[in-house]
């Protein structure tokens, strides 16, 4: 009878100790997933603040393109609304319309040599080229935490307890048109 008492406590400890362990790992990789999620943010923010500079120094040469100035501008603001701040999905969604936007802006300045060969167009150019590679950066380390979180959560005997426990599966960063956000907009010169 004692040796059984000892086995039953044994074996509580051991799935005890599991539990813990598994809960502390999944603690880890979800605060993993959200600060890779707030570094996109952090990126995202940082090129919509340039793209209302941008605008303005190619609006000083075209300043009948007004269609494309807007599109541009609403763009922008989908990229740092609420929704798309906190849900991977609608931020992919803006994502696209944004890179669209942009590339009609490029397309606009190609058509002015002057702006082409402007300083502060070049150097507005350059930064949005480097925050575009720091969002993509950015998205992969997401998209690798998301993948390490969904798996652990949805690894067995783990998916009998973990949404229980708080711990849903994570959406991936995923931009419907991929091609869109290849490589960063540019305008060749």
């Amino acid at each position: 009878m004692e040796i059984a008492l000892l086995v039953v406590v044994g074996l509580a400890v051991l799935i005890g100790l599991w539990l813990w362990s598994t809960y502390n790992a999944l603690v880890a990789l979800n605060v993993r997933v959200d600060e890779a999620w707030s570094d996109i943010t952090v990126q995202l923010k940082r090129r919509a603040d340039l793209i209302p500079n941008l605008i303005e120094t190619v609006k000083g040469y075209a300043s009948h393109e007004r269609q494309v100035f807007e599109a541009v501008t609403q763009a922008r603001a989908a990229t740092v609304s609420p929704d798309a701040l906190a849900h991977p999905e609608q931020a992919g969604q803006a994502e696209n319309m944004l890179q669209g936007a942009l590339k009609s802006l490029f397309a606009v300045a190609e058509a002015y040599p002057v702006l082409q060969a402007s300083q502060n167009f070049l150097q507005l150019q350059a930064e949005l080229s480097d925050t575009e590679d720091k969002i993509m950066a950015s998205r992969r380390f997401y998209n690798g935490g998301v993948r390490e979180l969904n798996t652990k959560v949805l690894q067995f005997p783990q998916n009998l307890f973990v949404k229980s426990l708080g711990f849903p599966e994570r959406e991936f960063f995923e931009v419907a048109d991929s091609a869109s956000i290849a490589e960063p907009p540019k305008a060749s010169f």
